[in-house]
């Protein structure tokens, strides 16, 4: 059975990178949120085993989302990885309070990105 990765970006070109590059990988299907609010629905409708998800974005924000995904007993524990523009070390620093996983930056280096999501997922 596939890992379900939800991807969640405003950003229409970051969501299909992300997607075309984690496409590669065969263990796994990717869903994909324009942002948290449209995010949380996917929560609600199927089992996600990986949340890679901006910080900053309009209707609900990286950390609100993570806030709410982590709020459900079901996902307390699943891998949250924050995928971001942003350099603020307090809004980093925040990010890591609330249980993200990791902080990637962009522009990030493909092969290392496939790396952390394959371990987030505990995958060979």
């Amino acid at each position: 059975m596939k890992k379900k990765v939800l991807v969640v970006d405003d950003f229409e070109n970051t969501r299909w990178i992300v997607q075309q590059i984690l496409q590669k990988e065969e263990e796994l299907e990717v869903l994909s949120a324009a942002n948290g609010k449209e995010a949380l629905q996917h929560f609600e409708s199927t089992h996600i085993d990986l949340l890679v998800t901006d910080l900053n974005m309009p209707e609900m924000d990286g950390i609100e989302l993570v806030k709410a995904v982590r709020a459900k007993d079901r996902y307390k524990f699943i891998p949250i990885i924050m995928l971001t523009t942003e350099r603020n070390p307090e809004k980093k620093q925040k990010a890591l309070d609330i249980k993200v996983t990791t902080w990637i930056q962009k522009p990030f280096e493909q092969g290392q990105f496939r790396k952390i999501i394959r371990k987030a997922l505990r995958l060979k």
